[in-house]
């Protein structure tokens, strides 16, 4: 690929301080941008990477949206996480060398590849890169616990309630609106990630709307008693 598009992907891109380490000198930032060995499309459906595969790159999602995924014993289908423009995926690959989860695009997907290989070499170098991989690591396993906490000790509506404030936080750090989303995940995808079945989604989500927190159509939704939902969340957050 031709270094100066490589440039223009990274120096000016929308995404660049969410993805990127802050405050690099220029000759850093030029290193840097070497990494990204490629760009690739995902159409809406398909895999970015499947279990079992072997783990070569990092993926820093430039437009899109992604879950993860793991097939459970029994044959179900687990959603571990829900992935969107900004993040960097492909994390679960580094302990045994092979991805241990599927990334799926849930819509047409462009990220930028990074083989890992070159993210080490560099990061002996360039000091910011090192901390920054650190942190992309413990905001994982930050999740993690997050999830943890969802699945062992919330009722139906503060599920829902903590995952709606998440997803609207994290849209809102990409320049998106504080209250209106569209839900790029189905309300099933949604159960299968809190741990509840498609019917408790759908009867929190009428719940919600019936007392004026949230309007919903089909996809779109409106927070419009931000409020309403943290208090949902905060009235299950006792010290531990």
């Amino acid at each position: 690929m031709n270094p100066l598009s490589i440039k223009v992907a990274c120096s000016n891109c929308n995404l660049r301080e969410l993805c990127m380490p802050m405050g690099l000198k220029a000759d850093e930032l030029d290193k840097i941008e070497e990494i990204v060995a490629i760009r690739r499309k995902v159409k809406r459906g398909a895999r970015l990477y499947s279990n079992g595969e072997k783990f070569t790159s990092l993926f820093a999602i430039r437009t899109g949206f992604f879950k993860t995924c793991i097939t459970t014993e029994d044959g179900r289908n687990q959603v571990t996480g829900f992935q969107m423009a900004g993040e960097i995926i492909g994390l679960d690959g580094i302990v045994k060398e092979h991805h241990t989860c599927d990334a799926v695009a849930l819509e047409d997907a462009e990220v930028c590849v990074m083989p890992f290989e070159r993210i080490e070499e560099l990061s002996r170098e360039v000091a910011a890169l090192q901390r920054h991989v650190h942190k992309i690591m413990s905001r994982e396993i930050v999740r993690e616990h997050g999830v943890m906490l969802l699945l062992g000790s919330m009722r139906a509506e503060e599920r829902l309630a903590a995952f709606l404030l998440n997803l609207v936080q994290r849209l809102h750090a990409r320049g998106f609106s504080q209250s209106e989303l569209l839900l790029r995940m189905t309300r099933e995808e949604i159960g299968s990630y809190l741990g509840l079945k498609l019917e408790t989604v759908s009867r929190t989500f009428s719940k919600f709307v019936e007392e004026g927190i949230v309007e919903v159509k089909q996809r779109h939704v409106r927070i419009i008693d931000t409020e309403a939902l943290k208090l949902i969340v905060n009235h299950n957050q006792q010290p531990c």
